[in-house]
C-alpha cells in the first residue's frame, strides 16, 4: 500500500493544488474517481450547451486504467456526455478511433462505458428499461400543464424552449432539469413560481414510483434530487426547497435502485483490482444493484474482500456537497446532502479504515450559470490565501466529510493542473 503526501491527506480546505500535482505524477498506484458536470465542464442552464476541453479529454488517456468517471448523468443519449466529447473531437468516428470516450459509470452506477464507447447496463432488466423509456413523455406533459396554468403571459417560444431543455430523455435515468425554467422565471420576476414547479415535478416522481409498484417493479426505482438535503428516516432523499436567490433542487432524476455513487466507488474499485491483478474481489459480474445501500455496508464489503496489498490511493473529485442547519422547537437540525457527498465520504472512510492516504478534492462550480450552490470564500490570512467559508452551512461545524483540497478557480483550474500532471505522467 502507498499513501499520498500527509500534508494533503491531513489537510482541510487546502488551496495547495501543487501537492495534488505531485500525487498524480509521483504515485503509480492511484485511482481517480471523478464527477463530470461542474468538475471538468462548466455548469450551464441548458445541458445541450455543455462543452469540454478536448485536451483535457486526451489527458485522461495518459492515466488510462487509473481514471474513471462516476456521474448521475449518462454517457449516451441526446444529452449524454458522449455527444459533448464527439463535438469536441470533430465527430463520432474520430472519438471512436482515438478512444476518447470517458470510461466509467453513469446513471449513478448502472451504466458502464469503456474508452471505445461500448455501453453496458449491468444488472438491469428489459422491463425496467421499458418503464424508464416512457418517463420523459410524462415529464414533458407535466411541464406543459404547469406552463398552461401559470405561464400564459410568457413568450410561447421561450416556454417551449424551456420545456425542450428540461426533459432529459436518458436511457437509464430520465430527468427533469429545471435550470432553464428557473432562469426564465427569474427573468420575468416570477421566481416564486419555481417552488410551485418543484412541487409539481416531485409529485410526478411519486406517481411514477407508485405506477412502477403496480407493474411489479416496486423495488426497481428511486428518485434522486440534485442538490438535496440528505435522506429522511425512510432513506428517501430530501428535496432542497426554493429560497430567494437559490433555486434549490433543479434535477429530478428517476433512477434505478442501487444506482448511487457510493456503490459505484466499490464497483470501480472492483474493476481496478481486476485489471491489475487478474482477479475481481467481488466477481467479474458484480454490479451496484447488488451492493449494500449504506456507507457502513459498503465499507465492510471493501474491508472483507479487497486485499490491502493492492489498495490504491483513491482520489475522489466532486463539486456538489451541501448542508443546512435549522433551529426547530429549540433543537438543532442538520441536513447534509449533495450528489457527491456520499461517494466522497466513502472514499474518505476507506482511507481511514485501511490507513491509506485517500484524498477528497472539491471543485468550486458556483461561478457557472447555475445558481444553486454556495461558493467558497478565499481571503488573505497572515499573508496567505485561505478558505474562510466552505460550500456548506457555516453553522455546520461538525461535518464528518473533510474536503482535503479545493480548486477555488473551478473546473478551469482543475483541468489545467490535470493536463499538466498527465503530460508528466505520460512519459
Amino acid at each position: 500500500m502507498v499513501s499520498a503526501h500527509p500534508l494533503l491527506t491531513e489537510s482541510c480546505l487546502s488551496l495547495k493544488t501543487e501537492q495534488f500535482f505531485n500525487l498524480l505524477t509521483e504515485i503509480e498506484n492511484v485511482l481517480i474517481i471523478q464527477d463530470l458536470d461542474g468538475v471538468c465542464m462548466g455548469l450551464v442552464q441548458d445541458p445541450l450547451n455543455r462543452v469540454i476541453d478536448l485536451d483535457y479529454v486526451k489527458a485522461t488517456q495518459q492515466l488510462d486504467g487509473h481514471f474513471y468517471v462516476l456521474t448521475n448523468g449518462e454517457h449516451i443519449g441526446k444529452r449524454g456526455v458522449n455527444g459533448i466529447v464527439e463535438r469536441a473531437a470533430g465527430g463520432v468516428e474520430i472519438a471512436q478511433a482515438q478512444g476518447l470516450y470517458l470510461p466509467g459509470l453513469a446513471a449513478g452506477g448502472v451504466q458502464w462505458q469503456d474508452r471505445k464507447g461500448h455501453i453496458d447496463h449491468p444488472g438491469v432488466s428489459e422491463a425496467e428499461l421499458q418503464f424508464l423509456a416512457a418517463v420523459p413523455q410524462r415529464i414533458q406533459a407535466c411541464l406543459k400543464a404547469f406552463a398552461n396554468q401559470y405561464l400564459g403571459a410568457f413568450n410561447p417560444e421561450r416556454v417551449a424552449g424551456a420545456i425542450e431543455a428540461s426533459v432529459l430523455d436518458n436511457v437509464a435515468s430520465p430527468t427533469a432539469n429545471l435550470n432553464t425554467f428557473y432562469g426564465l422565471l427569474r427573468e420575468q420576476n416570477q421566481e416564486l413560481l419555481y417552488g410551485t414547479l418543484q412541487q409539481a415535478i416531485a409529485h410526478l416522481m411519486t406517481e411514477l414510483l407508485q405506477e412502477a409498484t403496480t407493474q411489479g417493479l416496486s423495488d426497481s426505482f428511486f428518485v434522486h434530487y440534485a442538490p438535496n438535503l440528505g435522506r429522511d428516516e425512510q432513506g428517501l432523499e430530501r428535496l432542497k426547497p426554493f429560497a430567494s436567490g437559490d433555486s434549490g433542487t433543479t434535477d429530478f432524476q428517476f433512477m434505478l435502485t442501487g444506482g448511487v455513487k457510493e456503490a459505484g466507488v466499490v464497483a470501480l474499485l472492483n474493476r481496478y483490482y481486476g485489471q491489475r491483478t487478474g482477479t475481481y474481489p467481488l466477481g467479474e459480474s458484480f454490479s451496484v444493484r447488488t451492493a449494500p445501500q449504506t456507507l457502513e455496508g459498503l465499507l465492510d464489503l471493501v474491508q472483507c474482500h479487497f486485499d490491502p496489498q493492492w489498495m490504491p490511493v483513491i482520489v475522489g473529485v466532486g463539486d456538489t456537497v451541501t448542508s443546512q442547519v435549522e433551529e426547530r422547537e429549540g433543537k438543532r437540525v442538520v441536513r447534509r446532502g449533495g450528489s457527491d457527498r456520499n461517494f466522497l465520504q466513502l472514499v474518505q472512510n476507506i482511507g481511514q479504515a485501511l490507513n491509506i492516504g485517500n484524498v477528497v478534492v472539491y471543485i468550486d462550480s458556483s461561478r457557472g450559470e447555475v445558481k444553486n450552490r454556495r461558493s467558497v470564500k478565499v481571503e488573505q490570512v497572515n499573508g496567505e490565501a485561505r478558505i474562510t467559508e466552505n460550500p456548506c452551512d457555516p453553522k455546520d461545524v461538525d461535518d464528518p466529510l473533510t474536503l482535503n483540497l479545493v480548486f477555488a478557480g473551478g473546473h478551469q483550474e482543475y483541468c489545467t493542473l490535470f493536463k499538466r500532471a498527465a503530460a508528466v505522467r505520460g512519459f
